[in-house]
């Protein structure tokens, strides 16, 4: 596994005497469908992405089992088809048993009532859960879209230790371990920069206190996404892990939706960031990127949906927070964007801008709010 780094003009990759290193594959969801294997027919993009990948790898070279990460789960019943589908590829390949193991994540509101659950069907394969920030916030906001009291304050303006996070922050550590599987945290947006001083310290700081935080709640580890990020997650958490420790009068069945009243700030300055980012992050996208380093913010599909649902509850139940008119405030956002634009950018980038509003502002008013 090796990527050429342009800026230093050399290829990255896992040295071969890092045994301790794992590496982990990300298959699609069981929402998506890949086409073009069976003649016209449609088949499961998850069991696509491991039945290639049990097909093309060496296992000989691998130092370890083949580490599996599964996204986007809704329900515990999800776990009995992975089950299923890892038993197969195992027979299939002749392999032996323990050759595969998973991680899930949790970051869709639905499962964070079945994790118990999900850990039972899957016992033979997970290590562990991980929650998935974002996008759970955004399954979270999508659940709660038609209540008046349920209404997202400006993104950036969630404290750290929110309840509806917190809540299960400390709820999936005690599933997990309860049967002896890691609890994984999730990832801080806000990245560090080598060229801005001040954003660099911001950003560690915030990092630190959030991976403080997740260790306090009995997390084992944390997603990073910059490895300046590294050496202060992996400081904040005791070492090898949590699994022998249990939290102290844990209240077993908490509200994991309470309602976010008093918490961050509810702005129409907040709506038209979140306009601008989604309409640059759906340019990234038109670009070819999937994710966006915007404002000092990795941004990616979890957080555009964030956006969109956020600008989406605003139109419902209006506010001090909602803009006039949602088109005119795409519009004066997309002048904005475009202003700020070098003055030798070209006709094709501006277009491609024109293009992203207007599909960010059709996915709103249509409701496409769901991860594909």
């Amino acid at each position: 596994m090796t990527y050429a780094d342009a800026k230093r003009g050399i290829t990255v990759g896992i040295a071969a005497p890092a045994r301790r290193t794992v590496v982990w594959t990300r298959v699609r969801g069981l929402h998506l469908s890949q086409a073009g294997v069976l003649g016209g027919e449609l088949t499961s993009a998850s069991l696509f992405d491991l039945a290639l990948l049990a097909f093309r790898i060496d296992r000989a070279r691998l130092a370890h089992p083949l580490c599996v990460y599964i996204p986007k789960s809704e329900s515990a019943e999800e776990a009995l088809w992975w089950k299923a589908v890892f038993d197969a590829l195992i027979a299939a390949k002749g392999w032996p048993p323990g050759s595969i193991k998973a991680m899930a994540l949790v970051e869709s509101h639905p499962l964070a009532y079945e994790m118990e659950e999900f850990l039972f069907n899957l016992r033979e394969y997970a290590l562990g859960l991980n929650l998935g920030r974002w996008d759970y916030m955004a399954s979270l906001i999508h659940f709660n879209l038609n209540d008046r009291e349920w209404l997202l304050p400006d993104r950036n303006t969630i404290p750290l230790d929110v309840p509806f996070f917190q809540r299960l922050r400390t709820i999936l550590p005690e599933i997990a371990h309860k049967h002896g599987a890691m609890a994984i945290g999730g990832m801080t947006a806000l990245y560090p920069s080598r060229e801005d001083p001040a954003l660099n310290a911001r950003a560690l700081a915030v990092l630190e206190r959030d991976k403080r935080n997740e260790a306090a709640c009995l997390m084992d580890g944390a997603w990073t996404g910059h490895p300046d990020q590294n050496a202060i997650a992996v400081d904040a958490f005791p070492f090898p892990n949590q699994l022998d420790r249990r939290p102290a009068n844990l209240e077993r069945r908490p509200d994991l939706r309470p309602v976010p009243r008093g918490v961050g700030a509810t702005t129409i300055e907040g709506t038209r960031a979140a306009v601008r980012t989604t309409i640059r992050y759906r340019n990234g996208v038109l670009e070819g990127r999937g994710a966006s380093l915007l404002d000092g913010y990795m941004e990616d599909l979890a957080t555009d949906r964030i956006y969109r649902l956020m600008i989406a509850q605003r139109l419902r139940f209006p506010g001090p927070y909602t803009p006039p008119s949602l088109r005119a405030t795409f519009d004066e956002e997309l002048q904005r964007i475009l202003r700020e634009l070098p003055p030798d950018a070209s006709g094709e980038t501006r277009e491609r801008y024109r293009a992203a509003c207007e599909l960010t502002e059709r996915a709103i008013l249509t409701g496409a709010f769901d991860p594909v």
